[in-house]
C-alpha cells in the first residue's frame, strides 16, 4: 500500500515538472513552425535575413550570406554581377586598349595596288576586280589568321637578342581565288594559303612564291559553300610542270607575291583593328556601360 502512494506521489510530480517546463518552453518556441499557414511566418524568413543586416540591432550575428561573389560591388541598374574581380578586369582592359592603339600601324586601312575593290562582311573582306572581261575575286577571313609563335630553347644571349628584336604580328590567312568568265556557268576556284616556309620549285628561280595553292576545282558561280561533289584537285601530289603552269595563271591575273605582300598587310591591319574592337566591346560588357 505505502509502494502504491510513493509510486503515485511521484508520478504526480514528474506530471508537474513536465508542465512547468512545456509552459517555459513555448514563450520561446516559434509558432510558425507549428503553424505552417499562420499569418506569422514572414517573421522566420525575416530573422534569417537580419542574420546578414548590418542594421541598428548590433551584437554577434553569424555571416551566412557575407560572400562578395554573391553580391555586386557596384550598382548601374543594369540587374548584373559586378566585382571586384571584374573592375580590375575592366582597368586591365583600359590599359590594354591603349597599348595597343600605340603600336598601331594603320588607322585606316591600306589600299591594294592593281585597282582591287575591297568589300567587308565582319571579318570577311572581299577583292574584287574586272581584268578583259573576267571576273576576279578574292576571299579570306581574318579569324584564327595568325600563327602560332613557335618558341625553341634559346641560351640567355640569344633571348636578350630576341627580346629586342621581338617579331611583328603578321596575319597570314587563308585565301580563296576565284575567276569567273563571262560565257561561263562555273568558275575557276584556288583555295590558296602562306605556307610556314617560302616554297620553291627550281634552283634556277631567284624569288619563292610566299604563298601556295592548296586545291582547284571548279565551283557554280557565285555559290558560297564549296561544293564536295565537284572534283578537286588536290596540289600535294601535282605534276611540278602542271601546278607552276597553275601559278602562272594567278599571276597574270595579278595574284602574285607583291599581291600576297600587300594581302597580308591589309589582312593584319583589318585583323588588329578587329582585335581592338573586341577589347573595347569587352571592356563595355565587363564594365556595363
Amino acid at each position: 500500500m505505502l509502494k502504491s502512494v510513493v509510486r503515485a506521489v511521484g508520478a504526480a510530480v514528474r506530471i508537474s515538472s513536465a508542465t512547468t517546463s512545456t509552459a517555459r518552453a513555448l514563450p520561446l518556441s516559434c509558432p510558425t513552425l507549428c503553424s505552417p499557414s499562420s499569418a506569422t511566418a514572414r517573421p522566420f524568413t525575416r530573422s534569417l535575413w537580419m542574420l546578414n543586416s548590418s542594421g541598428a540591432s548590433s551584437g554577434y550575428r553569424p555571416k551566412l550570406f557575407s560572400s562578395k561573389v554573391l553580391y555586386p560591388t557596384v550598382s548601374c541598374g543594369c540587374g548584373g554581377l559586378h566585382t571586384e574581380g571584374d573592375k580590375a578586369f575592366g582597368d586591365f582592359l583600359c590599359d590594354e586598349i591603349k597599348e595597343e592603339k600605340k603600336i598601331q600601324k594603320n588607322k585606316t586601312l591600306p589600299k591594294m595596288s592593281g585597282g582591287w575593290e575591297l568589300e567587308m562582311n565582319g571579318t570577311e573582306a572581299k577583292l574584287s576586280r574586272t581584268v578583259s572581261g573576267e571576273k576576279i575575286s578574292v576571299t579570306f577571313n581574318i579569324n584564327n589568321s595568325i600563327p602560332p609563335n613557335f618558341e625553341e630553347e634559346v641560351d640567355q644571349g640569344q633571348q636578350k637578342a630576341a627580346e629586342a628584336e621581338e617579331p611583328e604580328i603578321v596575319s597570314t590567312p587563308n585565301f580563296v581565288v576565284e575567276v569567273t568568265k563571262q560565257a561561263a556557268k562555273h568558275s575557276l576556284v584556288f583555295d590558296c594559303h602562306f605556307p610556314e616556309d617560302e616554297m620553291g620549285h627550281g634552283d634556277g628561280e631567284e624569288e619563292s612564291d610566299i604563298f601556295a595553292i592548296r586545291e582547284v576545282s571548279f565551283q557554280p558561280e557565285g555559290d558560297v559553300e564549296w561544293k564536295e561533289t565537284s572534283y578537286t584537285l588536290n596540289t600535294d601530289s601535282l605534276d611540278w610542270a602542271l601546278y607552276d603552269h597553275l601559278m602562272d595563271f594567278l599571276a597574270d591575273r595579278g595574284i602574285d607575291n607583291t599581291f600576297a605582300d600587300e594581302l597580308m598587310e591589309l589582312s593584319t591591319a583589318i585583323e588588329h583593328q578587329e582585335y581592338i574592337k573586341f577589347l573595347e566591346d569587352l571592356q563595355n560588357f565587363v564594365k556595363c556601360n
